[in-house]
């Protein structure tokens, strides 16, 4: 399968290695290709700048925005919150059409420093994999894996032995299986996937963020995740 990623970021790095290695091409999409490909800035955490990363994952193939868009059968968006919608217009609608569209990323506000909040438009009665769905109303957003650090989005085993939970929501009940497979090919147990219903309950998913970041600044690790008990 043919799978694309809006954004450059670790998120979007990370998602990118685990999907080639369970057997499908990927594309990363930024908005200029040679300037990417020659940047050396390391990110706020010391990781390697993209063009270290692309060295040593050169399987992962790197387009334009519109160029990653046409590219993917599913595409992801591991882009920040507050741009996502821009990026993903750069997408082209017309690209993103009839297709799975994969909602990772968070509307967080940075302007007050750490710990962000929600940006308020997208907090509580909206969201941001609402106004996604809103601007692209061809493709079938799906939101998931957004509540927890990306080490752990590819490898829920790392922790508790892969037993804790894992959101989804869409409107589109044939997108979120074929998005339950690939999470199947990341590691995620079915009985792990938990499905909220449609993408108004990106609402809930989005909002544990404020709870999420506080455990993470405290605990100064993203290595942890919640698990429903009955």
């Amino acid at each position: 399968m043919k799978i694309s990623i809006i954004g450059t970021g670790t998120v979007g790095q990370t998602l990118a290695v685990k999907i080639i290695s369970a057997g499908h091409e990927v594309m990363i999409g930024t908005r200029n290709v040679s300037e990417k490909l020659a940047s050396q800035v390391k990110d706020g955490y010391g990781n390697p700048s993209f063009a270290e990363w692309h060295e040593t994952n050169p399987q992962v193939k790197l387009g334009t925005f519109a160029e990653a868009g046409a590219f993917g059968e599913i595409i992801f968006n591991a882009t920040h919150g507050a741009s996502s919608t821009a990026a993903l217009k750069l997408a082209n609608a017309k690209n993103l059409e009839g297709k799975v569209l994969v909602d990772v990323s968070n509307p967080l506000d940075f302007s007050k420093g750490m710990p962000p909040s929600l940006i308020p438009s997208m907090s509580n009665y909206n969201s941001l994999g609402e106004e996604i769905q809103k601007a692209f109303p061809g493709a079938k957003v799906v939101k998931t894996l957004n509540t927890m650090w990306c080490g752990v989005m590819v490898n829920p085993s790392m922790i508790n032995n892969g037993d804790h939970a894992n959101f989804i929501c869409g409107n589109d009940e044939s997108a979120k299986q074929k998005v339950k497979s690939l999470l199947n090919d990341f590691g995620w147990k079915n009985e792990n996937i938990i499905d909220l219903g449609d993408i108004t309950a990106s609402r809930g998913m989005e909002g544990i963020l404020p709870l999420w970041l506080r455990i993470m600044v405290t605990s100064k690790s993203g290595a942890f995740n919640f698990k429903i008990v009955r």
